[in-house]
């Protein structure tokens, strides 16, 4: 039976993990890639960065995105989390304040779970390797809805 998540097994969910998808319009077309993010609880945002290319530029043109974060144990029992919002920027000491609040987070998320935990924030995604300074950004939620099926 698949059923409506409740807020805080939203919560739960967007807060035990960090691979996500998150969906942008580029041109007339959507587009859907991993991420790896950090739920910001405080600041009720999601936290990523990503070096120059076609989804930043997407999501400059148009602001509006999503990001979807599951949980499959197996196809008779998962969670799945929808978040909607806006793209927003961030520059300077800012950039370097979410920067590191998405590094921490992600640490603690890893070390929770017993994974091997990066020493520097370009080891979360090799594409930063030889692609300059990150851009960060924040997903500014104005929606959370889940559906979970359970046996």
């Amino acid at each position: 039976m698949i059923k409506n998540l409740e807020m805080d097994k939203c919560l739960e969910v967007l807060g035990n993990n960090l691979i996500g998808r998150i969906g942008y319009i580029f041109g007339q077309s959507p587009f859907i890639v991993p991420i790896t993010y950090f739920h910001d609880k405080e600041q009720k945002c999601i936290i990523s960065y990503s070096a120059e290319g076609h989804k930043m530029e997407a999501m400059r043109r148009y602001d509006i995105i999503a990001l979807q974060v599951d949980e499959i144990d197996s196809i008779e029992q998962w969670k799945s989390v929808l978040v909607q919002g806006r793209f927003e920027e961030l520059t300077g000491i800012d950039a370097k304040l979410y920067l590191r609040r998405f590094a921490d987070g992600v640490r603690e998320i890893m070390e929770r779970k017993g994974v091997s935990v990066p020493k520097f924030i370009k080891d979360f995604s090799s594409t930063l390797e030889n692609r300059g300074v990150p851009t960060v950004y924040k997903l500014i939620i104005n929606d959370i809805i889940g559906k979970a099926k359970e046996r």
